[in-house]
């Protein structure tokens, strides 16, 4: 008892009461008649611990090693989806209070709302940390948002980001909330303000032109933002998506007939035609190439094994806001439908097409 309260960093107390109460009872004695902890004693102890340190309660805990449906394997990733979301909310926190310090620092009003922000998580901050892997610039997106700017010589990023699809031969200015975000910008990329979208630092008419692109659906208030922007520059170019059109959950076989959970991650979404009212824009359609090299959650139709790599989701918001238990299911039935051929005689068609009309709108005014 004594050395495997050594290796588990616990008390020999801590194990004698675990005994007495019948959590963890020591299966096999010495030859001198002291308890002794089988392998399998070990992991039922592992797994107490592990709950234990993630703040569940003795009643709690003896409930979940106690489930006969569960298994040691069902136990570790069980452990290793609430110690995700655990760093997750955490690393979110750290960057609010980055937030916070700027602000202060810079002798900014933090309002009630922000400071009370900081116990929520942003979701780029908690999902940032992913995005360079696989969110790149693709050059024929860009060169349809480069058309929408036109002739504008000065440039406001909203919801910046790590920087994709910002211009290079025009004078940017970048606005990112997410600390995270900020850190990944490449040396020499555009200044970059701690700011919101729904309370841009700039005076009325400072740009020539405001963009956003494929940020609009992570704003509190996506309305605010859109007024925000219209009033510092003169045109104003958003990359969002269309919600409008009937049966529009359809139009991507992965959220067809794999993850319906997406329709409710758009449920409070504005409708394109509502956005484009509020800025007086037109709307139009942005095919999504087959070989995208921006990894965004389309990105991937005509390639689906990316969806079953782990790297490819972590830097896509849908996976984390539709939960763990919708994200296992969606990979686990693809997965299937791959090795069966199922996917391959249901998408057929996709199999010579260039691009995909997907729901991806660019917004001008």
């Amino acid at each position: 008892m004594g050395r495997v309260a050594e290796l588990a960093d616990v008390s020999v107390r801590t194990l004698h009461h675990y005994d007495e109460i019948g959590l963890v009872r020591p299966s096999a004695r010495t030859g001198g008649g002291y308890r002794a902890y089988s392998a399998d004693d070990v992991e039922r102890l592992r797994e107490v611990l592990a709950y234990r340190r993630l703040g569940f309660g003795l009643r709690e805990v003896a409930e979940l090693v106690g489930d006969p449906s569960t298994d040691a394997v069902a136990h570790l990733r069980r452990l290793r989806e609430l110690l995700l979301e655990r760093r997750e909310r955490a690393d979110a926190m750290v960057a609010a209070i980055d937030r916070e310090l700027e602000a202060r620092a810079r002798g900014l009003k933090v309002t009630p709302e922000e400071q009370l922000g900081m116990l929520g998580a942003r979701l780029y901050d908690a999902i940032g940390g992913a995005y360079t892997a696989t969110r790149r610039t693709d050059p024929r997106i860009a060169a349809q948002i480069s058309d929408a700017l036109g002739d504008a010589r000065t440039v406001l990023n909203v919801g910046a980001g790590t920087g994709s699809y910002e211009p290079t031969d025009r004078k940017v200015t970048a606005v990112e909330p997410s600390a995270v975000m900020r850190r990944q910008r490449p040396a020499g990329s555009a200044p970059c303000v701690a700011a919101a979208a729904e309370s841009l630092p700039f005076e009325d008419g400072s740009f020539d032109v405001a963009m956003a692109v494929s940020t609009v659906h992570h704003w509190g208030d996506p309305m605010a933002g859109l007024r925000e922007m219209r009033r510092v520059a003169r045109r104003v170019v958003v990359l969002t998506f269309d919600t409008d059109e009937p049966g529009w959950q359809d139009r991507f076989w992965l959220t067809r007939d794999y993850l319906p959970e997406f329709a409710g991650v758009l449920a409070g979404f504005p409708s394109l035609a509502g956005m484009a009212d509020a800025m007086g824009a037109r709307a139009e359609p942005v095919p999504i190439p087959w070989d995208c090299t921006d990894g965004l959650f389309e990105a991937y139709w005509r390639r689906p094994e990316a969806y079953l790599e782990e790297h490819v989701r972590r830097a896509v918001s849908v996976w984390t806001r539709v939960g763990p238990d919708a994200e296992r299911r969606a990979v686990r039935s693809l997965s299937d439908d791959l090795d069966s051929g199922r996917w391959a005689e249901r998408n057929r068609d996709l199999a010579h097409l260039d691009t995909a009309d997907l729901g991806l709108r660019l917004l001008m005014a």
